[in-house]
């Protein structure tokens, strides 16, 4: 896993959604451990043997991070992330 300190900020999965507009469309939230920030990942699914792995958490790029303006999903995005973090190494395979 690239190091976080020299090339971004790690982030945690805290959500996972199928998109309602278009089929096959997977799209993984990850959030900073305090939830006040997101990055999300959108994953077209090309075929039933499509094998990619979505890892427990990933390194984002500062810039490509959005803002958590609601308080609840700030608090729901940070208990997710914690229990991630509790449950799984970075690199690990979810």
């Amino acid at each position: 896993m690239p190091d976080p300190d020299t090339e971004g900020v790690l982030v945690w999965l805290v959500e996972r959604t199928y998109s309602d507009d278009e089929q096959n469309l997977i799209i993984l939230t990850y959030a900073t451990p305090d939830g006040g920030q997101y990055f999300r990942k959108e994953r077209a699914l090309t075929s039933y043997t499509d094998a990619r792995e979505t890892t427990a958490a990933v390194v984002a790029d500062p810039a490509n991070l959005g803002s958590v303006d609601d308080g609840d999903r700030r608090e729901q995005y940070a208990s997710e992330a914690q229990r991630m973090r509790d449950s799984h190494d970075p690199d690990e395979a979810i």
